[in-house]
């Protein structure tokens, strides 16, 4: 069976914690989209680790960790993280890279940087990974494939000399920055073949035959729905789909194989980076209070150490995330956050120039919406340490149900805690 473990917000809403806890029970992890662009910080018995290609199951010794090839394949950091992890005592993971991945060249983060550099104050955030120039390439089929690191010399060159011709146009012209060199990519790619041929495999008809055995395979995304490139808050977005159903494709394994999508949601919203974000608390000494007590490290992006643009739980945003996804269950993370608090805001509408809506608008609503706030009472105690639903204090359980009652899709799982065990299952 295949599960998926989806984010159904920004981003940041505690799928590695999820999936690392889900993989007690699965064989396989797979990554299936996405890059180094952003981080999954997992707290357990090793310590605290802050994943960016590495699929978050590693740290169970019974399972095979799978970058498929939706994934922008990093090959410098991947080494890097696998380094990473032994070196802090943890056994060394059973890993495979599809062979139909494509792979994150240096010039492609030069090029995210200078473009940032050129936008100025009116960048998308980036985190200057090389993720939208290495999808830029890969849909102008100009990126490289990990197949192709065992092609002839004179074909590899032939094809870096096409490369050069057209991205030196941009590095002369428009950033006024060094040309790229022939020779140089041309080395980075042996590098990298050396790096990563111990790990490759067709991943496509690894995974055939595990489904066939009655393997359990958990699909793991990155990100969230709104950031998806088609119906996330264009155009402040990501450059792969981050929904479940680009799993079945970045995985390569049938659409019909995935049986239970799980969406993460925070009981609070964050966000990174630019763009609309209706319920985001304005007091920034309120919003700075919030982000302080937020998770273990506070709420500061994993990859990018930025902190986040804070705010509080959003109804239209997250039950259009998790109907996106195909939520067949929530996982509802942080909670214990939220202990501190009198009375909680839930935004539940817009005001918008076309009244008020419940359902999430596009782009061009966003702009102008103003969120609708109901306030819930809080509970003003630590739920940490709480393993059973029915001792969570009454006003924490209301909560809980509010919400689920609005975003349709059960809560099947709450997270009170950063560790693996800071979890409380509802039936």
């Amino acid at each position: 069976m295949v599960r998926a473990v989806v984010g159904a917000n920004w981003g940041d809403e505690g799928k590695g914690k999820i999936t690392d806890m889900l993989a007690g029970q699965a064989d396989i992890i797979v990554r299936f989209q996405g890059g180094a662009n952003a981080g999954h910080t997992i707290i357990n018995d090793y310590g605290r680790f802050a994943l960016h290609t590495l699929p978050s199951g590693v740290f169970r010794d019974h399972t095979t960790s799978v970058i498929g090839n939706g994934v922008a394949l990093n090959i410098p950091i991947l080494i890097s993280e696998i380094e990473g992890i032994t070196s802090r005592g943890v056994p060394k993971p059973h890993i495979l890279v599809s062979d139909r991945a494509q792979m994150v060249m240096s010039y492609h983060i030069l090029l995210d940087e200078y473009e940032e550099e050129r936008l100025g104050g009116k960048s998308f955030g980036s985190t200057k990974s090389g993720i939208a120039p290495f999808y830029s390439d890969k849909f102008a089929k100009i990126g490289f494939q990990v197949s192709e690191l065992n092609d002839d010399e004179a074909s590899l060159r032939e094809k870096i000399k096409n490369i050069c011709e057209r991205k030196n146009v941009l590095m002369e012209s428009l950033y006024h920055k060094p040309l790229l060199n022939e020779d140089d990519i041309y080395a980075e790619l042996m590098d990298y073949k050396e790096k990563i041929s111990p790990y490759v495999t067709d991943v496509s008809s690894y995974l055939r035959e595990a489904l066939k055995s009655g393997k359990e395979v958990l699909l793991e995304g990155q990100l969230g729905t709104l950031k998806d490139p088609d119906h996330g808050i264009y155009p402040m977005v990501t450059s792969s789909s981050t929904l479940a159903g680009y799993g079945a494709i970045g995985a390569g394994i049938p659409p019909y194989e995935i049986k239970d999508v799980i969406a993460v949601c925070k009981a609070y919203s964050s966000a990174v980076g630019a763009g609309e974000f209706v319920s985001e608390i304005l007091d920034e000494n309120e919003a700075e209070e919030l982000r302080k007590r937020g998770g273990d490290s506070g709420e500061y992006g994993a990859t990018t150490g930025r902190p986040r643009r804070m705010g509080w739980f959003d109804i239209p945003a997250s039950r259009y995330g998790c109907l996106l996804q195909g939520a067949t269950q929530v996982a509802f993370t942080v909670l214990d956050v939220l202990g501190y608090l009198d009375e909680i805001p839930v935004c539940v509408a817009y005001e918008t120039t076309e009244g008020i809506v419940t359902d999430f608008p596009t782009t061009s609503l966003l702009k102008n919406a103003k969120p609708v706030y109901e306030k819930l009472p809080g509970w003003k105690c630590d739920i940490r340490g709480i393993r059973k639903y029915e001792e969570l204090p009454e006003n924490c359980r209301k909560y809980i149900e509010f919400i689920e009652e609005r975003l349709q899709v059960p809560i099947t799982m709450v997270s009170n805690g950063p560790g693996r065990e800071d979890i409380i299952y509802r039936k």
